[in-house]
């Protein structure tokens, strides 16, 4: 059941994300809520709105050969798994939060930026700001 407070915190954070995206994209407020895809096409996640409100992301389809490398890794069920967890409206498009790397069984500091309504651009850092990695994932129709 959603509450009063839950529904303010939603609204108050889709409309920090619609401030935060680029001006020339025209995007709309849920403009990252959806099906995203990583660049090999071997996971598909699905982002919303966290119960605290913050952006979240959990895998909702994984290849054969993700499941099989999650679990030699030590992760029983890659599907399921949250991927993307607590990130924030930093302004122009980008949010800040962790990524889980299921590979290494951590998580790591994070950054999304929406480079167009079909991309995102997620970053992660090993060890404060370096050892860093970023790719691009597209929406999945």
């Amino acid at each position: 059941m959603m509450t009063a407070k839950r529904v303010a915190i939603g609204a108050a954070t889709l409309m920090a994300l619609a401030a935060g995206a680029s001006a020339g994209a025209a995007l709309r407020p849920d403009a990252v809520i959806g099906r995203w895809s990583n660049p090999k096409g071997t996971l598909a996640v699905q982002t919303g709105l966290c119960a605290d409100g913050s952006l979240c992301g959990q895998i909702v389809w994984a290849s054969a050969q993700a499941q099989a490398d999650a679990r030699d890794a030590g992760v029983a069920a890659l599907v399921g798994t949250q991927l993307l967890q607590g990130y924030r409206p930093e302004g122009h498009g980008s949010w800040a939060g962790r990524v889980y790397v299921p590979d290494m069984g951590r998580s790591f500091s994070s950054r999304i930026r929406q480079t167009s309504a079909g991309t995102l651009s997620i970053s992660g850092c090993l060890v404060g700001g370096f050892l860093c990695k970023s790719q691009v994932w597209h929406r999945v129709a």
